[in-house]
């Protein structure tokens, strides 16, 4: 079944030089499945993400030829509907904490306030409190009493994570979910996002600059360029990749075994930007 439907999705945004458009053509689907955005910095993968749920900031324009979610035409979609949609059946996990809590708001208060679209007065904090645990959070009454400037950046991240899951939504974009976390809250960050894709048939767009981690986690992968998707495989034949870009990324994975000198340098070609 297919989820989420993306053609030829265009995100611009204005410069003195004229337009400059970020993301240039990008289509595929999502079906109840986990799918692996990787590329460098700026290579439109967050905009990619952003645009999918209606986020791109002025003065920037998103477009596409079809975009459409369980049915739904986003296109066409009222602001009444995002409101609807957002946040209960479509969240994304945004790369920096910092910068998408509410520094005047308790993390309990913001917490309490995602679980009450779906869940009653009573339910919200008991929600809260489990959701906290879930992301292995030590002292959740603390951190519920909390306000973000007295978090560290990786338990930010672990609260932020709980609160675009505790609504349990049809999709959900993580842009770098994990990038902050320590490798055993990681794991089971992941175990957590496997289980809501494997039980609830949650679609999940997982957006990395590890291609280790999106290799071995997701089942699909779209590898973007310069905002192009330059390459899409399966996940098990990364190795395979016959992009010579994807090829270049993977060459430059940092190896135990042996010396590598010189160190790999990914020779990049104008071409692959056309």
């Amino acid at each position: 079944m297919t989820l989420l439907q993306v053609e030829n999705l265009r995100v611009t945004f204005p410069t003195r030089q004229g337009p400059s458009e970020v993301v240039r053509g990008v289509s595929f689907t999502l079906g109840r499945e986990r799918l692996g955005i990787v590329g460098e910095s700026g290579s439109g993968k967050s905009q990619t993400g952003r645009a999918i749920l209606g986020l791109t900031p002025p003065p920037g324009r998103a477009t596409a030829d079809r975009l459409a979610f369980d049915g739904i035409d986003l296109n066409r979609a009222t602001p009444r509907q995002w409101r609807a949609l957002r946040g209960i059946r479509m969240s994304m996990v945004m790369q920096d904490p910092k910068f998408s809590l509410n520094p005047v708001m308790t993390i309990g208060r913001q917490l309490t306030e995602a679980a009450r679209r779906t869940a009653s007065r009573g339910e919200a904090k008991g929600r809260a409190m489990a959701m906290l645990e879930a992301v292995q959070i030590r002292d959740p009454s603390r951190v519920f009493g909390a306000y973000p400037h007295e978090l560290s950046g990786g338990m930010g991240q672990r609260a932020m994570i709980a609160m675009m899951l505790i609504a349990e939504p049809d999709l959900l974009i993580a842009d770098e979910p994990t990038s902050a976390l320590d490798v055993t809250v990681q794991i089971e960050v992941l175990r957590i996002l496997d289980r809501l894709v494997q039980d609830r048939g949650m679609g999940l767009v997982f957006i990395s600059h590890d291609l280790r981690l999106v290799g071995s986690f997701c089942d699909r992968v779209l590898v973007m360029y310069a905002g192009r998707v330059v390459e899409e495989l399966r996940a098990a034949e990364l190795a395979q990749a016959r992009h010579p870009y994807t090829q270049g990324l993977l060459n430059c994975l940092p190896r135990i075994e042996g010396g590598r000198r010189p160190l790999p340098v990914l020779e990049r070609d104008a071409r692959w930007a056309l």
